[in-house]
């Protein structure tokens, strides 16, 4: 599944290509692709056409575009879901879902996602938020790269919950965006067992935990984010190159990095955690 660093690089790529062009037509190759629309595919392409698009929007893990209408059409990867954006010219994708097609002729938007667990949606937006969010997602909290994310109010939150570490981390209405594998870099980067309860967190190992979480993110940015298949890539059908920097998650028994103890993987609530048992010790 996507997380923060990989949307991110897709917002990018939107904010790059769509952002000021009118649509054209909005075709609805599979109607899965639109679920979430009440109206469905009738009512998704309507809601479009003629729509101009503004900035895109990130929360989390989701995506949105502000239209001139008032609307903002959200968007959802899910484990497989790609917006590409290509020339008119280029063939189909195999999993083509959506097409958007813009009035100045030039490169269309593409929704391909083999899995379709993803989707595309035309919602109404929180009144008077300048950044246009969808009221389907106000509720989600902001992530550590938002420049408006209040870390004293995380750190105090976090350490209020009753719950382990990395639940909290996954819990996108305390912070969201961080993901599976993002979690177990940040805990392995912090020293801390993703067992460890919350209620034990000093502040400052919750600052730090914060930090590393925020850096270990800024760092897969850069590259493009995590890549383990065909199926993540940016709007350009590029991949990202983190996996070659992962420092725990995907590396069952090759050694730490920190001390050369052979990393482990624990089933954890239907996925898997990776850690060092020696640099990150379990609770008693």
């Amino acid at each position: 599944m996507p997380e923060l660093p990989e949307v991110e690089v897709v917002r990018r790529g939107l904010a790059r290509w769509v952002d000021g062009r009118t649509v054209a037509e909005a075709q609805v190759l599979h109607p899965r692709a639109v679920r979430r629309q009440p109206g469905g595919a009738a009512d998704f392409a309507a809601r479009l056409a003629g729509a101009t698009l503004g900035p895109a929007q990130r929360r989390g893990k989701y995506l949105w575009v502000p239209l001139d209408s008032g609307f903002s059409m959200i968007g959802h990867l899910g484990m497989s879901g790609q917006l590409l954006v290509q020339d008119p010219s280029v063939p189909d994708e195999t999993h083509l879902r959506v097409r958007l097609r813009f009035t100045d002729g030039g490169r269309e938007l593409r929704f391909v996602d083999q899995r379709t667990f993803g989707g595309l949606a035309v919602e109404e937006a929180e009144p008077d938020d300048p950044e246009a969010t969808p009221v389907s997602i106000a509720h989600i909290a902001r992530d550590p790269l938002d420049p408006r994310f209040d870390d004293a109010a995380f750190v105090t939150a976090l350490r209020a919950k009753r719950t382990t570490v990395k639940r909290a981390l996954l819990d996108q209405t305390l912070i969201s965006g961080v993901g599976n594998i993002y979690a177990d870099e940040s805990l392995w980067r912090a020293r801390l067992h993703y067992e460890r309860p919350t209620a034990t967190l000093t502040r400052t190992q919750a600052t730090t935990l914060l930090g590393h979480a925020r850096d270990v993110m800024n760092a897969a940015l850069a590259v493009g984010g995590t890549s383990f298949d065909s199926l993540y890539v940016n709007v350009n059908g590029e991949s990202g190159y983190f996996s070659r920097d992962l420092d725990a998650y995907g590396r069952e028994g090759e050694p730490c990095r920190r001390c050369g103890t052979p990393v482990r993987r624990a089933a954890w609530m239907n996925r898997s955690s990776y850690f060092c048992p020696k640099c990150q010790r379990a609770p008693r």
